[in-house]
């Protein structure tokens, strides 16, 4: 009787303890992913998280391998961008489930119906080298002929921020798709992704870019020679938004995920890691400006997911494919 009810007792533990794991999958650095993870586990004791990290292009491609074979393994994601999630909403991959923390967010940074939830605010604005006459101020001050050869940007062909970049700027009534004709004109270069359109402007190579703002305004902390700028017209923005999968092994601990990266504490930790958050009310990292001095341009991730095979054909005929 006593093996019994031994044998009974461990299987409820086996049990329990599966019940308790939640798989997620996600794009964040690698340090950050395990700071959210830790602090989610710190504060929800019972739940154990497996995380898989790598860039949001190789998670979705293996993911789409996972669903095919009948498997899919994540519980929840948390991934670049809202265009991605919105596409996978529309074929039924996603849970729409709705936070009690939700009321805390603009609307316009989550899905309607749940499906998925904004964490922050990573815009795209203009770096520049500090060894130029004139910073400048505006997306238009890159069409200035005087800068010709002189401009570097992610190419959309490559990262997501990027196409999210372009679907915003080419969707507003000031700038279009007139503007890149004239940044292609101006012999502005379209390669690769953030982290190379940097290197070329800290180092002089091409003083002016378009970059994510943290990755200029840490380095400038750092001591390299650049300058951010948020232009007078506004900045594009991704947002690392949260998912649960509908295929979720556990649901329940997939919402309670969801829950603490929207909370104040996991938001939070958002802050403590160098990027502005999405929730309202909060503040923003030492070198940013005030959130209310941040103006974030329109974005629609259904027209952004619908247009986005007409826009990488007609940036390639501007600019080339990489």
């Amino acid at each position: 009787m006593k093996t019994f009810l031994t044998t009974t007792a461990f299987a409820l533990m086996a049990s329990t303890a599966m019940a308790d794991t939640i798989t997620l999958y996600t794009s964040q650095p690698n340090a950050d992913a395990q700071q959210t993870v830790d602090a989610f586990m710190a504060a929800n004791p019972g739940t154990e998280v497996e995380w898989v990290r790598d860039g949001t292009t190789q998670l979705m491609a293996r993911l789409r391998a996972e669903i095919e074979a009948g498997n899919p393994q994540p519980d929840v994601l948390l991934i670049a961008d809202t265009v991605t999630l919105e596409g996978m909403a529309q074929e039924g991959l996603l849970a729409a489930y709705h936070s009690p923390e939700a009321e805390n967010y603009d609307a316009a940074l989550s899905s309607p119906e749940g499906y998925y939830y904004s964490t922050k605010l990573i815009t795209t604005g203009i770096v520049y080298n500090t060894g130029v006459e004139t910073a400048p101020t505006s997306w238009k001050d890159l069409e200035d002929a005087a800068l010709k050869g002189q401009i570097a940007m992610p190419s959309p062909l490559y990262s997501g921020a990027a196409l999210i970049h372009l679907a915003t700027l080419t969707g507003d009534e000031s700038l279009g798709w007139d503007y890149y004709g004239k940044l292609a004109a101006n012999e502005a270069r379209a390669q690769g992704g953030n982290g190379g359109t940097f290197k070329a402007v800290a180092s002089g190579e091409k003083p002016y870019g378009m970059v994510v703002d943290y990755l200029a305004i840490r380095s400038k902390a750092d001591g390299s020679p650049v300058g951010f700028v948020f232009p007078e017209e506004g900045v594009s923005y991704v947002t690392e938004p949260v998912a649960i999968m509908a295929s979720a092994k556990n649901p329940e601990g997939a919402q309670k995920f969801v829950d603490f990266v929207l909370s104040q504490d996991g938001q939070d930790l958002v802050l403590d890691m160098g990027y502005i958050p999405a929730r309202n009310g909060m503040g923003v990292p030492a070198g940013f400006p005030a959130r209310a001095d941040i103006k974030l341009m329109s974005f629609d991730p259904i027209e952004a997911l619908a247009n986005a095979e007409a826009n990488k054909a007609k940036f390639t005929e501007l600019f080339g494919a990489e």
